[in-house]
Parts: structure tokens; C-alpha cells; sequence
């Protein structure tokens, strides 16, 4: 097989399981967290005054990460940017907010909201590996998806992504959106990703302070993961039951 079409099919296949695959990453992120909360004088900010504030550090760099997809999931119309699992998905193409900026926003977002879990092992090499595996994971995703938009919208995509970088932004071609921001959508499409973020914090919190035995448990971070894991029930049921969440045209 052409290497051309071999990449595409590998990123075909890793955007159909790319909600899957990163839960090994994780795995093994959270045994070199239990390990690092045993050995804290191997560790840099274990147990000293910026513990804490590294941990809120990590955090906050997810956060952002997080606010691009949702940023970038509010301001597109229908079909285009979410959580398309099965294949690719483009009844227009996007290219005005942050999509005028950089080709693919959601997988930018991505790359921060799961930064800050690696970031906060304070292992080097962890973080060394997971840029790479990120960048080698999302590269034929990409690969994929522009494949797709390429054959389906031609001399427009081309324009397009010449103009436009792949994944590093460029802000001096910045064009405005005339959509209108919608929570609904939000809501709706980003229920996974907000759950994921505050739980895998939250549970990485609650095993350090077991592991130690400090007992300084800082309950927002606690809160913010149980009130993610019932947004994203309630939020799954109404999608089911009714159409509170549906948008004409979003």
C-alpha cells in the first residue's frame, strides 16, 4: 500500500478508537503518580512549599485547554467540530474563529487539557514520551481528516490550509465568526471531556492524600469532580429523553 494511503487508514483507524487508546496513556501516567506520592524525595515540588502550587499550575493549564474546545465547539455550525466517533463528519468547512488561526483548534485543546495530568507527574521522560506519542497519535489523525475535507471541498480547503497552520497558531489572519456562541452545543457535545478533566484530577488528588496520609483535602477540586460526574449524567439523560439541548442549525 502507498505510504499516502497507509497513513490515512492508520488515521482513520485511530480517530475511530482516539477516545479509547489515550485511557493506557493514562494508566500508566497514574502508576507513576502512586509512585511518585511513595517516593516524594526523588520528586522535585513533593513535599515542599510549591506542592500545591504546582498541582493548581497543572490544573489551570488543562483548563485552558479545555476553554479552546469550548470555545471552539461553541462557535461552529452543525456536523463539523464534536465528537464524531465512527467517521469523519464536514457538511461545511470551518474557517473563521479559531479556526482562522490554526486548522485544528479541538486537538490543540486536547493537547493542553491533558498537558497539565503529565506535567503534574514531574517526570521528564513521562513528558518527553507523551509529546511524542501525542504528536505521532494526532499527526495521522490529521492526516486523515484532511485528506477527507480536501476531496469533499477542494480549491476552498487548499486555500485554506495554505494560509492557515496546522497546529501552531498564527493570529495575523484572524477572522471573526458571525455564529452566535452556544452553550446548548457545549453543553451537549463536551460533557466527556469536562467529566474526564475534573475527575482525573480530582481522583489524582484524593490518591495522594490517601497514599501520604495528610488529610488536607481540598474539597473544590473533590467538588468539581462529583459535580462533572452528575452534570454528565443529567446532561446524558435530557440528550436522550428530550430535545432541551437540540439548536436549529447548531
Amino acid at each position: 500500500m502507498p505510504l499516502q494511503e497507509e497513513l490515512e487508514e492508520q488515521g482513520q483507524w485511530l480517530f475511530k478508537y482516539r477516545g479509547v487508546i489515550p485511557v493506557f496513556i493514562f494508566v500508566i501516567g497514574f502508576g507513576l503518580y502512586v509512585y511518585m506520592k511513595y517516593n516524594p524525595d526523588k520528586f522535585y515540588f513533593e513535599e515542599t512549599d510549591f506542592e500545591n502550587v504546582w498541582f493548581y499550575l497543572c490544573f489551570g493549564i488543562s483548563l485552558f485547554g479545555l476553554l479552546i474546545r469550548v470555545i471552539t465547539i461553541g462557535a461552529t455550525p452543525p456536523n463539523t467540530s464534536g465528537r464524531n466517533t465512527k467517521e469523519q463528519v464536514a457538511d461545511t468547512l470551518n474557517t473563521k474563529g479559531l479556526y482562522s488561526i490554526v486548522r485544528h483548534p479541538l486537538y490543540l485543546g486536547n493537547f493542553f487539557m491533558w498537558l497539565g495530568p503529565a506535567m503534574l507527574l514531574e517526570n521528564f521522560w513521562f513528558l518527553i514520551a507523551f509529546v511524542f506519542l501525542f504528536m505521532l497519535y494526532y499527526e495521522r489523525i490529521m492526516f486523515a481528516e484532511e485528506q477527507f475535507l480536501r476531496r469533499k471541498f477542494g480549491e476552498r480547503y487548499l486555500n485554506w490550509a495554505t494560509r492557515t497552520p496546522a497546529f501552531f497558531p498564527s493570529f495575523k489572519n484572524f477572522e471573526k465568526t458571525q455564529l452566535i456562541f452556544c452553550w446548548k452545543k457545549v453543553l451537549k457535545n463536551e460533557k466527556t471531556g469536562i467529566m474526564l478533566l475534573f475527575v482525573v484530577f480530582a481522583v489524582m488528588h484524593v490518591t495522594g492524600q490517601l497514599i501520604q496520609k495528610k488529610g488536607s483535602y481540598d474539597f473544590l477540586i473533590i467538588g468539581l469532580g462529583i459535580v462533572s460526574i452528575l452534570y454528565y449524567v443529567v446532561v446524558k439523560i435530557i440528550s436522550k429523553q428530550t430535545n432541551l439541548l437540540n439548536v436549529a442549525h447548531r
